[in-house]
């Protein structure tokens, strides 16, 4: 049977969150026991038949292609820009607890992670399968999905927009990097760890394969109600699952802990 860490540690940290919360103890993330071992670039990027890149595959976040959740070492990203929130927006930011941020959550509350959270806020396996003009994207939890057209297609008028949790996306090619263009996202979408946005929010996210086993993103935010000037992420890498394994059925169905923590927020709100 195929479990993925992130499923047990979020089961296993939530009520001990929940207790640090309660008595201001310090929260401290649980680390495995493995040394991560980089995969080998794999050999030349794979391509369609119209000659662009080829993203098919099953893909986990890090350099190993599998789940790292067991490594011994901390995830170390390349550094990035603090988000430029405006004033009132960082104090909000600032001022969230743990257990709020953990109630904002998409995955604890069985939501849609949604634009750009498929990439940013999901711990799960990604598969994508391409042809020429269209990328597939799904995620193993909650049968997450979207499909998008990629031959640079307009968005459709304002008159026809409506919020989304993917928004209406629109793809083109930048060379052999994928442009993906979003907007009209629905305000539940996730970003990551409780950052929050408005019905302005644009997300530009940008994919690209520089080898076999390697696929790299990077996002832009734009949201002229919540921050002082667009933000763009370092790129975050991908590889490609070691296993080639298929995604398993994994739904988020009535997460019981979600009320315990409801009931804790409430108990600790000012009367």
């Amino acid at each position: 049977m195929k479990t993925y860490i992130g499923v047990l540690l979020a089961a296993i940290v939530m009520l001990p969150m929940a207790a640090a919360a309660q008595d201001n103890r310090t929260f401290v993330e649980a680390r495995g026991s493995v040394k991560p071992v980089p995969l080998p670039p794999g050999g030349p990027t794979p391509r369609m038949s119209d000659g662009h890149p080829d993203f098919s595959g099953v893909w986990f976040e890090g350099p190993t292609g599998k789940a790292n959740a067991w490594s011994v070492d901390r995830e170390q990203g390349p550094p990035e820009e603090p988000i430029p929130f405006q004033p009132w927006a960082e104090a909000k930011y600032k001022a969230m607890t743990r257990l709020e941020i953990e109630l904002s959550s998409a995955s604890v509350n069985c939501m849609p992670v949604g634009t750009p959270g498929m990439f940013t806020e999901n711990a799960f396996a990604h598969q994508i399968i391409m042809k020429p003009g269209q990328f597939v994207h799904l995620v193993e939890m909650n049968n997450r999905w979207h499909v998008i057209h990629t031959d640079g297609r307009p968005h459709k008028p304002k008159e026809e927009q409506e919020p989304l949790f993917y928004g209406d996306q629109t793809a083109r090619w930048e060379g052999d990097t994928l442009v993906i263009d979003s907007i009209s996202i629905d305000e539940r979408a996730q970003i990551r760890d409780g950052w929050f946005h408005s019905d302005q929010l644009h997300a530009i996210e940008r994919l690209r394969r520089p080898s076999m086993n390697y696929l790299e993103y990077q996002v832009t935010i734009e949201d002229s109600k919540v921050l002082t000037k667009p933000w763009t992420s370092p790129w975050q890498t991908f590889t490609l699952s070691a296993l080639n394994e298929d995604l398993a059925e994994n739904f988020c169905t009535n997460n019981e802990n979600v009320g315990q923590l409801r009931k804790l927020y409430d108990s600790q709100k000012p009367q």
